[in-house]
């Protein structure tokens, strides 16, 4: 019996081993080191002294640090409930389709979270091109006038919610499909035969079945959009007058632009203590508000 456990112990070490390996390499080495870095004055690539605080208190004295908090907390609010909200909202809708009909609007729907940032950048600034766009058809028939709405500090940021929110949406749609497939019919058929009506289905059913893909969904959208980077950094830049400046940007600045290794640890070190606090309680408490 002992030999059995010796063999089966043995097993499930050498099974793990690679991922242990994986993960301290890819991940755990890697944030120890930036969390070592962000208490010193090094450049990118060396080493430096120990300075304790002091890159924190830098931050704490950087208007342009306050701005990408904010900037950041924007685009979040922007994007993450609006987002799973629209996935739920055309999860119900394509879940009622059968066949191939269903099967060809979910590819279409899946279609931009394939592509790469660059692509999709590319795409709107035609769409959204003041000369050319079509959608300034939509913004001038809106407001009266045609804007260069990445040049606009009160557009910006709107637009690369928007943008975000399109690429991104497939993901959360197929998620949610998943989700509304588990719930078996015979519920509806239930309720339907009580007299219940469509909204009192999804109000008792749809929704208190569904709510842990929307917990899933909410919390990895929080985390995906608290990272934000690529497209503001294709689109504006950080611009105009800093209205788009996220936390990743000013890491790349600080990091990689200024040579500000240690600095940029700080940020970086900031930003991650965010995603997993607010991460981690906001799943807490979406997992007692399903219960």
């Amino acid at each position: 019996m002992t030999s059995e456990r010796r063999s089966k112990t043995l097993t499930a070490v050498l099974m793990i081993t690679p991922f242990v390996i994986t993960y301290l390499t890819v991940f755990a080495y890697p944030v120890y080191k930036m969390f070592a870095l962000s208490f010193t004055n090094a450049p990118l690539i060396g080493e430096g002294e120990w300075v304790g605080f002091d890159n924190y208190l830098k931050l704490l004295n950087q208007k342009l640090f306050f701005t990408s908090v904010w900037n950041t907390g924007y685009f979040v609010v922007l994007t993450v409930v609006p987002n799973t909200l629209i996935g739920l909202g055309l999860a119900l809708m394509v879940v009622r389709l059968k066949g191939w009909l269903q099967s060809l609007i979910l590819v279409l729907f899946f279609l931009p979270y394939i592509l790469p940032v660059s692509v999709v950048t590319q795409i709107w600034e035609w769409v959204l091109d003041q000369q050319f766009g079509i959608a300034q058809h939509v913004i001038e028939f809106v407001t009266g006038r045609r804007i260069s709405v990445f040049r606009d500090p009160l557009w910006a940021m709107p637009m690369v919610a928007l943008v975000t929110v399109w690429w991104t949406n497939g993901f959360n749609l197929l998620l949610f499909i998943a989700g509304l497939r588990n719930i078996p019919a015979d519920y509806y058929e239930a309720a339907m035969l009580d007299g219940a009506t469509r909204w009192q289905c999804f109000k008792r059913i749809t929704w208190p079945l569904i709510w842990p893909f929307t917990a899933l969904v909410l919390t990895l959208q929080l985390i995906l959009q608290l990272k934000i980077f690529d497209q503001v950094y294709l689109m504006t830049e950080g611009g105009p007058f800093n209205s788009t400046y996220v936390l990743l940007q000013l890491v790349y600045r600080e990091a990689f632009r200024l040579n500000h290794g240690g600095l940029g640890s700080a940020v970086a070190v900031f930003l991650f203590l965010i995603i997993v606090t607010v991460s981690v309680l906001q799943y807490q408490l979406l997992r007692v508000r399903g219960r």
